[in-house]
């Protein structure tokens, strides 16, 4: 029997009804829906709007279905229109007239929007946990690896001399915004919608506090057209999730290139490996760009939540039904991807000396070259200069700044001296850089240890 069956006089169209139907994809919420139709009976019953006995009988038998639900001894009717006509079809059944005044000064709009925030409030603390561990693993491989030099780049091009500590932190602060951005999302989808009814509240003397503090809410929500027809909190929470995907890509674009034979920097464990099915050398790092495709998903469930809510008019449209496959899809997406990314990392072997044969090549030293003539007194356009003819004449030459000889170097100006080569030294250049957020080992140690302090992550 549907809900709405009375102002009817046929039958939805079966194909119609499979249509219309979400069970499926809600189903995933019915831990939920009872919790909210718990507070929401107790509520009934404390403010006389239903007798108090039958509230506590409703509670009682509600919680039942769930024990029953989660232990597999009720399986959920897939028939059903929905999990809120099921769970209520179920106490029905069960408690007769007592289970018909569940539903008394509630629509299924507002019951709809608070079961989603209810789970989206569970999920965010579940991707927050990830996200820290994920930190908190990028920050102990920042201070095994806080000297390790190897080659900045701009362009794809080798730049400049970092460390692969300092490389690794550069993700942590992407990922503590991420935090960031989840935390305050949770503040704004903190309000409660129950009682807000179909779009115009009730005639019912509800206690709206009483039920969102019931269901751990900070609030009630202000406005009932609001509270039934926001999804702010659902687009809201996707871009955080776009976002985060679009740093795990970035991610694991660079892991890809390390691997390759041509960079060598890391190797993975062969449990997040794969290997080819024809070339017997091959070790496919197939996590990272899973991952790496998968970023695609979030965006698209972003895109399709902002294209589904932009032409809507107050309150609930039908609409709003596609808000949860999108959703779940970019929660899931997140939740799936790291739980797969945080151990590859954690196993992830660094090598060192690949890194460094790397940073030796492509004159990423050349800035500290320039910048030893502006310590003499030469104005830095002038050191600029000099320093790319040197560089021209070590290709010409297939030498390196380290390889060319002092009286070489004076051919180019007088102010060189032998502090050129300590200047030009790939752990010197590194190890001077000790400007705030600069890569020098004693930085990127006080920075990991910042950032896990700040977190309270142990390692």
């Amino acid at each position: 029997m549907k809900l709405w069956a009375g102002r009817f006089h046929k039958e939805l169209d079966q194909k119609t009804n499979d249509f219309n139907s979400s069970i499926s994809f809600d189903s995933r919420m019915a831990k939920e829906d009872i919790e909210g139709s718990v507070a929401h009976a107790t509520m009934l019953g404390a403010c006389g709007v239903i007798d108090a006995k039958e509230s506590e009988k409703i509670c009682a038998e509600l919680q039942k279905i769930l024990a029953e639900i989660e232990d597999g001894t009720l399986e959920i009717d897939r028939e059903a229109e929905d999990i809120h006509t099921f769970v209520e079809g179920e106490l029905t059944a069960r408690l007769g007239a007592a289970g018909k005044r569940l539903h008394t000064a509630r629509s299924r709009n507002d019951q709809v929007a608070v079961d989603v925030k209810l789970y989206l409030k569970k999920q965010c603390k579940t991707l927050h946990g990830q996200i820290k561990e994920l930190i908190g693993v990028l920050c102990k491989k920042a201070l095994e690896n806080s000297g390790v030099v190897m080659p900045g780049y701009t362009h794809m091009q080798r730049a400049q001399p970092i460390t692969f500590g300092h490389h690794l932190l550069a993700y942590a602060e992407m990922f503590q915004r991420d935090l960031s951005r989840l935390e305050d999302t949770e503040k704004r989808m903190d309000e409660c919608p129950l009682g807000s009814g179909a779009l115009a509240g009730t005639t019912y003397p509800l206690n709206r506090e009483m039920t969102a503090s019931l269901l751990g809410f900070a609030g009630a929500t202000n406005n009932s057209l609001d509270g039934v027809s926001d999804r702010d909190f659902c687009m809201e929470l996707a871009a955080d999730i776009a976002i985060a995907m679009v740093h795990l890509s970035r991610f694991s674009e660079e892991i890809i290139l390390w691997c390759s034979w041509e960079f060598k920097f890391v190797e993975l464990d062969d449990a997040f490996s794969t290997g080819s099915s024809i070339m017997p050398q091959k070790k496919n790092p197939d996590i990272a760009e899973l991952v790496r495709g998968k970023s695609g998903r979030a965006i698209g469930d972003l895109t399709t939540l902002l294209t589904m809510m932009k032409g809507l008019p107050l309150a609930y449209n039908k609409d709003m039904q596609e808000d949860k496959e999108a959703i779940f899809d970019a929660v899931d997406t997140l939740h799936m991807c790291l739980t797969a990314f945080v151990p590859m990392i954690d196993t992830m072997r660094v090598l060192p000396q690949n890194m460094r044969k790397a940073a030796a090549k492509g004159f990423i030293n050349a800035t500290d070259c320039a910048d030893y003539l502006v310590g003499k007194g030469m104005p830095f356009r002038d050191a600029y200069k000099i320093t790319g003819e040197l560089v021209a004449y070590c290709i010409e030459n297939e030498q390196t700044l380290e390889t060319v000889p002092l009286d070489k170097y004076k051919t180019f100006s007088e102010l060189f001296d032998n502090g050129i080569f300590d200047a030009i030294s790939l752990e010197n250049c590194v190890n001077g850089r000790k400007v705030l957020g600069g890569p020098a080992p004693e930085n990127v140690c006080a920075q990991a240890k910042r950032v896990l302090q700040k977190l309270g992550v142990q390692i």
